[in-house]
């Protein structure tokens, strides 16, 4: 079987691994919280919020995958499981049933919080041993920090 080897030395690679696995999995479930909020949303805000939430979905959705072909690139196999990902989130789980539109958004502002301050964490972590995988998470952080910023304006 063919393995990937990474150009990053030993500690350095399980620093980043370890940054890419836990941004892959509160990637997926970001993304899993927001399609499950909008398919359950209801109020006078419906539709835009309902709107907004693909877009979290869609951004959700492209940083994982970008997220989980670096992991692949530096010869670590990305875990995106369901079981992995319930058990390493950092997202506190969704409320059950419908969701009144002013409740779905502090959901989502506080999902989003989450996970932005766990990816400030990974861009501080991988600034030495992988500027790539640290350009990547900036880049993520600044996207997740946008929806962030909207959502919030939502129940200004």
């Amino acid at each position: 079987m063919y393995v990937v080897k990474s150009p990053l030395a030993d500690e350095d690679l399980k620093t980043v691994s370890e940054a890419l696995q836990g941004a892959l999995v509160d990637l997926v479930d970001l993304s899993l919280v927001a399609k499950q909020i909008h398919w359950n949303i209801v109020g006078p805000r419906f539709r835009s919020v309902h709107l907004q939430l693909d877009e979290v979905v869609d951004s959700a959705r492209t940083h994982m995958d970008t997220v989980a072909e670096r992991a692949s690139a530096l010869g670590v196999p990305p875990d995106g499981r369901a079981g992995t990902v319930a058990s390493g989130s950092g997202i506190k789980t969704s409320p059950a049933g419908w969701i009144k539109d002013a409740d779905a958004v502090g959901t989502m502002v506080d999902a989003l919080g989450s996970v932005i301050t766990r990816m400030r964490e990974r861009v501080k972590a991988t600034g030495e041993p992988d500027p790539v995988s640290q350009d990547i998470f900036i880049g993520i952080t600044a996207d997740l920090e946008k929806h962030h910023w909207m959502f919030q304006a939502e129940n200004a």
